[in-house]
């Protein structure tokens, strides 16, 4: 797997930057500069692994009650949380991930390799576009100095958004730039296709203009009026899906394996089951005890593990891939936009296209029969266009960790707090415990069921 790679790479631009003072002191096994190629491989890893599918993610999931642990209250999933679950997380968003970004951009601008730059600086916004929803108010303007300040203060998240704004800019002038000097192998998102990065970087900004409909000094209008042009230039077919395909078990393979007792929720399976969705196949394993779609209850009492469903071989199984970004996304973030502009009867084909979209993903023909008494079923009117906009997206980014903000901003998919919950749903994570011990700020006060700044 590629894992042998990561973990070198990371050996080597975690150590110091010591000047040599003898050849014989230098070690080639562990070089202290690197060229932009090793610096990119891990580093995109680590935004698979860790940033989409790391314990703020699956965290998330709990919350979002895709997935439920075959154990006893209390813990995570019914909301006990403490700020030291998180320091792995912080660590993977800035120092493994934001800090060796920065370097990468730093080293590509130098040595004028501008689509190296670009992807950088877009890879960046997505990572502290995440992390911003995850937190709230985070280290950005003030971060990455060193020495020379060790206790940045936090952002204001309105600030970070335009930071994450800046960035996909910036990032797409890189690419305009038209560099001779493209990624290859080291890419494992896009391969080096440049058009495709330009693609996400303008999706993403569609992304978290959409986010910001309902934040303080926004109108829904205004941000849908920005989310359609900037879609206007994102992706255009699943061929452009932002992900990373996985030679051996993906990272939520491995959130599954018997030992953490993690299976799928009742919600979710539920939810599948009632709508008659042709995609629970495909998204969904039976319980090997059963032979029967079950999900988990949190709450109930602990069964055995064969009694519950776990997620199929493509989302979670051998050679499956995490998709970070999709063009079914894309497309449910026209068919939101075109509603609030427009209407329910215009987002109607854009909602379709994008069920469509993801169908064909699983390997469906979007012209079955299954597929086109499914949709008839869902179709939009004016009284539930966002609900179900918003039902169908959370299937299409199964176990994507942007399912919780849209279910922050909309309501929907309408949950529940679980049985037994220590207080209302979450709403975003504490902030780690490291970095009460290090870098106290007044926003680390922040509790569970605090909103975020564009949670309105």
């Amino acid at each position: 797997m590629k894992r042998s790679l990561i973990i070198l790479t990371f050996t080597a631009l975690l150590l110091g930057g010591c000047k040599k003072f003898l050849d014989v002191n230098d070690d080639p096994n562990n070089p202290l500069d690197v060229q932009e190629a090793l610096i990119l491989a891990p580093s995109e890893a680590n935004i698979a692994d860790n940033i989409f599918g790391g314990n703020a993610a699956i965290n998330v999931q709990y919350f979002l009650q895709t997935i439920a642990p075959n154990q006893e209250n209390p813990g995570n999933w019914n909301y006990q949380l403490f700020n030291s679950y998180f320091d792995g997380d912080w660590n993977a968003f800035y120092v493994v991930g934001l800090n060796n970004l920065r370097i990468l951009n730093e080293k590509a601008e130098a040595s004028g390799k501008s689509n190296y730059a670009a992807i950088s600086k877009i890879l960046s916004a997505y990572v502290l576009g995440t992390a911003t929803d995850l937190w709230g108010d985070v280290p950005y303007s003030q971060g990455f100095k060193g020495t020379e300040n060790l206790t940045p203060a936090y952002d204001a998240q309105k600030d970070v958004y335009q930071s994450v704004q800046d960035l996909l800019t910036a990032g797409i002038t890189d690419i305009e730039k038209n560099g001779l000097i493209t990624p290859g192998g080291d890419d494992y998102f896009y391969g080096g296709d440049m058009d495709k990065w330009k693609k996400l970087a303008y999706t993403l900004q569609a992304r978290y203009h959409m986010h910001l409909a309902k934040a303080p000094g926004n109108t829904a209008a205004a941000q849908a009026d920005k989310v359609l042009q900037a879609l206007a230039k994102g992706m255009q077919s699943n061929d452009e899906d932002m992900k990373f395909v996985y030679e051996g078990i993906n990272t939520w393979g491995q959130s599954f394996d018997p030992i953490s007792t993690a299976v799928l929720s009742s919600t979710f399976v539920e939810k599948l089951k009632a709508t008659s969705d042709p995609r629970l196949p495909r998204l969904v394993k039976k319980a090997e005890g059963t032979g029967l779609y079950t999900g988990r209850t949190v709450g109930d009492p602990v069964g055995s593990l064969d009694q519950y469903s776990y997620p199929s071989d493509w989302a979670a199984g051998t050679g499956a891939a995490n998709y970070l970004v999709t063009y079914s996304e894309a497309l449910f973030l026209k068919a939101e936009a075109t509603f609030i502009k427009s209407g329910a009867a215009a987002a109607q084909p854009i909602y379709v296209q994008a069920i469509e979209s993801h169908f064909a993903k699983l390997g469906f023909d979007v012209n079955a029969t299954a597929v086109k008494n499914y949709l008839a079923t869902r179709t939009l009117t004016e009284a539930n266009a966002i609900q179900r906009i918003m039902e169908e997206k959370s299937i299409a980014n199964f176990l994507n960790v942007e399912n919780f903000s849209d279910w922050r901003r909309t309501g929907f998919p309408a949950i529940t707090k679980v049985n037994g919950a220590l207080s209302e749903i979450p709403r975003r994570l504490v902030y780690p415990q490291s970095e009460l011990l290090s870098n106290k700020q007044p926003q680390q006060s922040a509790k569970l069921i605090d909103r975020v700044w564009w949670d309105n």
